[in-house]
């Protein structure tokens, strides 16, 4: 399937051909959710934390004897049945990351570029290079109408224009190995340069 592209300040820079197998793919929301969800998990820091009985500020001796009160048998303050003491079987610091085969990971990311494609919300620039003037980049982000985008370039990002583009409200750009579902997902126009196309192709074969 056939593309225009455009350049930066909206003139054309001709077309480029996308593979069907990756950009026209009918996107399947079960995969794209497992694949969020496994992302989003991974990334979540787990370290929530309660203190038991054995870490609470208490003196651990006996409240009182153990019979003849007419009250119930206790030990120490810090059991979980007072106010203020431990907390029993609370959140541990753990890691909240599972495992999702790789080739769920990549049909994920296919059916992520295939979502975007379906939705007309794809955009593909000649290259991403700039000034390093942020006014300069955010006139020309304007003029184009994104407003929550992200951009994939290349092996490497223009160190000028990742400068330009960094203090820019609901602009991201990222490198061709760092795109995934749900930077992709998350944003409402998919920028990619030539040169991310390619590196996206030769990733996904």
């Amino acid at each position: 399937m056939k593309l225009d592209v455009i350049k930066l300040d909206g003139g054309k820079a001709g077309s480029v051909d996308l593979g069907e197998d990756i950009f026209g793919l009918e996107p399947r929301a079960d995969i794209l959710q497992r694949v969020v969800r496994w992302q989003r998990n991974k990334a979540q820091a787990g370290t929530h934390k309660v203190k038991t009985r054995s870490e609470v500020s208490y003196s651990t001796k006996k409240i009182y004897r153990q019979k003849g009160t007419g009250g119930a048998r206790h030990g120490a303050r810090s059991a979980p049945i007072f106010r203020k003491g431990g907390i029993y079987k609370g959140p541990t610091p753990r890691s909240h990351a599972h495992d999702l085969p790789k080739k769920v990971r990549q049909l994920g990311l296919r059916h992520a570029l295939s979502a975007k494609m379906a939705a007309g919300e794809l955009v593909i620039i000649d290259v991403a290079d700039s000034t390093g003037k942020t006014a300069a980049l955010a006139k020309q982000v304007r003029d184009l109408g994104w407003k929550r985008a992200l951009i994939i370039d290349g092996a490497e990002v223009n160190a000028e224009f990742a400068k330009a583009a960094r203090n820019i409200e609901g602009l991201d750009v990222l490198p061709s190995m760092g795109a995934n579902v749900y930077d992709i997902l998350k944003r409402d126009t998919l920028v990619l340069t030539k040169a991310g196309v390619e590196a996206l192709e030769a990733r996904l074969k």
